[in-house]
């Protein structure tokens, strides 16, 4: 599905409404709401000539399942890495030379990725359900939750935090499973199928909603410390006026940012939620951010550089429209993103030029980059897994 021009599938998810099959509101799968950037139908921009300046290899590199049409993402620990196909096989690799250290069957179909901490490993599936395992891949725990789990769990504090497709995030005790609480809002006629998940930094839990609404919650309890506006829904229909946050959220120790489908990208203060600043920028993909700057994927694949204090544009690469390119990764001098041809570009912090480029399996990137203690890692739709390095 993720090749029909987004255009059709809102219309199609219209259509399905209008005609009263919408009980909940509908979850309109649009052409970049499981596999990155929005495809709007349109070729891909083609690969630029450059200059390198510097030089992406390939550390290692190893096979995990395919992911079919859903984005799985992997977990860095420590010095562990995991990663699962769609099939249910769940593995563990060293971080340092990517060799194999074991492979468990779930026995599920895996939908989100894998979310883990220093102890404790988990999956969600279509169905609801939640998988935990130790880190030697021994059964822990099973829960059921109340919808399709589209992200990677993420464990921290003893509380493994999972985010359905109903709109739903659910606390759960990660010793046994068992629910410690759960967060819910309304939402729209409309909605984008995300595989957004949850951040969680500095005790609380940070989600982007439809609507374009930022909350944060209390990790331990639940309770809602504040609600921010990324962006406001515009125009008269409901395809017009669906602006959602689909992508994660980034934080540092002082502010958080976010951004909004056919919205705008938004900065607020991490402790209070007042709004920083804003700018017209759109995206689907997702955002990152050094100590400087804040990086955005644009809905069309553009690369925007924003003066982190202010929203001011500082440079914006537009050499990889319709190319579907993930959120990027800050990686000190430079800005890493992949895109639907299973390219990784390395982009110059300074002024957004190519610096490298290296192929991998020919197939998506959908996740974004993760860095690595040297390095980053990608995980490609066919089940490549590839370990990075800036040279």
């Amino acid at each position: 599905m993720h090749n029909v021009p987004i255009r059709w599938l809102l219309l199609l998810a219209t259509i399905f409404q209008l005609a009263g099959c919408s009980g909940m509101g509908e979850k309109v799968s649009t052409g970049f709401g499981l596999w990155g950037g929005k495809d709007t139908g349109e070729k891909p921009a083609a690969l630029v000539e450059f200059k390198p300046t510097a030089e992406l290899k390939s550390s290692w590199q190893e096979r995990v399942g395919g992911a079919g049409d859903t984005v799985l993402f992997p977990a860095v620990v420590s010095d562990g890495i995991y990663a699962v196909g769609l099939e249910g096989k769940i593995s563990r690799f060293s971080a340092d030379t990517g060799k194999q250290q074991w492979i468990i069957d779930s026995g599920r179909k895996i939908s989100g990725g894998v979310g883990a901490d220093s102890a404790l490993v988990a999956v969600g599936t279509a169905k609801g359900e939640v998988m935990a395992f130790d880190t030697k891949g021994q059964p822990l725990w099973q829960a059921r939750l109340s919808s399709e789990i589209l992200s990677a769990p993420q464990v921290a504090n003893d509380i493994v935090v999972v985010r359905t497709g109903d709109g739903r995030i659910f606390g759960l005790d990660a010793r046994d499973g068992k629910r410690k609480w759960i967060y819910q809002r309304a939402m729209p006629a409309l909605s984008l199928r995300s595989n957004a998940g949850v951040v969680v930094a500095h005790g609380a839990v940070f989600a982007g909603f439809a609507g374009g609404k930022l909350v944060a919650l209390n990790l331990a309890t639940g309770n809602m410390g504040w609600e921010a506006t990324v962006a406001l829904p515009r125009g008269t229909t409901e395809l017009e006026r669906v602006t959602d946050v689909s992508s994660l959220p980034v934080v540092d120790g002082r502010m958080i940012c976010a951004t909004a489908y056919q919205g705008r990208t938004a900065c607020f203060d991490i402790a209070s939620g007042n709004l920083l600043w804003a700018r017209d920028v759109s995206s689907s993909a997702g955002l990152a951010m050094d100590d400087r700057t804040v990086y955005v994927s644009d809905t069309r694949g553009a690369i925007h550089a924003l003066d982190k204090n202010s929203g001011a544009s500082l440079w914006k690469q537009d050499k990889l429209l319709a190319r579907q390119v993930t959120a990027p990764l800050a990686l000190g001098r430079y800005i890493a993103v992949a895109d639907v041809q299973g390219y990784v570009h390395l982009l110059s912090r300074e002024d957004g030029s190519f610096a490298a480029r290296i192929a991998t399996d020919g197939s998506q990137i959908g996740a974004p980059p993760v860095a690595l203690n040297k390095g980053f890692l990608v995980q490609t739709r066919n089940g490549g897994l590839y370990a990075l390095t800036v040279q």
